[in-house]
């Protein structure tokens, strides 16, 4: 757990509520949160899934890994210890999302079943919706697809500490939904998961 080093200070509360902004919005703030091998296809399915639930008139935003390194977590590495604080940072950004009546797209790696779980746990805490999507593909097939170059990189020792090769990833074991994106479509996959939001009230049907 990270430590609290600044001294009383108080979460304030508005006179605009979380209820409020959802009414406003037409919809449910929650974050579903893309985890899976480097190639699995987070990032193409939560891009897709913006497009579409941004032409039904929703307000979403997509976080992305390398995004978010270029910017807030810019001063974080890949250590075990930098990958749970980064996770940790973008699990309370997506936390405000939410908060402000948001449909958050997290799409990370996120190797670590404890970072992914004190994530979890930080919107359950807020009475926050969240959606865990396992991209569930076997690594051999994500090492062929390799869109970055970065496994080959990885097996040649110029990538340390990358997940699949010389680090761990730690999957699932009761995600909300798992997308096998090397056995369904694109279209499928965005399916599913506007299907898993209504049935999860988040969107209206």
């Amino acid at each position: 757990m990270t430590e609290q080093k600044a001294t009383n200070v108080f979460w304030h509360e508005g006179e605009v509520t979380r209820a409020d902004r959802n009414k406003l919005l037409g919809q449910k703030g929650a974050t579903i949160w893309f985890t899976g091998l480097s190639g699995s296809g987070k990032s193409t399915v939560a891009v897709a899934l913006e497009k579409a639930l941004h032409a039904q008139g929703r307000l979403v935003y997509r976080l992305d890994g390398d995004n978010v390194r270029l910017g807030i977590n810019k001063n974080l590495g890949f250590s075990a210890e930098d990958r749970a604080e980064n996770i940790r940072r973008i699990g309370e950004i997506a936390k405000l999302f939410v908060d402000a009546g948001v449909i958050v797209l997290s799409s990370f790696v996120s190797p670590y079943r404890a970072d992914r779980d004190t994530v979890r746990e930080l919107h359950v805490a807020g009475e926050m919706d969240f959606i865990e999507a396992y991209v569930d593909v076997p690594l051999a097939e994500a090492e062929k697809r390799d869109p970055k170059g970065l496994y080959k990189k990885a097996r040649a020792g110029q990538i340390k500490n990358f997940t699949g090769i010389d680090d761990p990833y730690e999957a699932p074991t009761a995600p909300e939904i798992v997308l096998p994106s090397h056995e369904m479509s694109l279209e499928d996959e965005v399916e599913a998961m506007l299907a898993l939001l209504k049935d999860r009230d988040i969107l209206p049907f």
